[in-house]
């Protein structure tokens, strides 16, 4: 364990403004990469696609044998509390 508080984020598709995930983020800074096991509540069924406006967000990935889902940059928005 790293020893990072963990932060609750949502995140937004920019396009139309829907919900997409809540998070728990670990420390401050940009949102790159989320881990699929700190997903709180994923509202796209573990698609890569907005489900409103089909609009693709992020990518599947994998590190250290753990699925991620890599952010495409300037897609998605975020609200929520990230001490800095």
């Amino acid at each position: 364990m790293k020893g990072k508080p963990l932060y609750r984020i949502d995140i937004f598709c920019v396009r139309c403004k829907c919900l997409l995930y809540v998070y728990n983020k670990e420390g401050p800074g940009q949102l790159v990469k989320c881990f699929v096991d700190r997903i709180l509540k994923d509202h796209t069924d573990g698609g890569t696609s907005c489900p409103s406006c089909n609009s693709e967000f992020c990518r599947m990935g994998e590190i250290n044998h753990r699925p991620i889902r890599k952010i495409i940059n300037g897609k998605v928005f975020v609200r929520g509390f990230c001490k800095k």
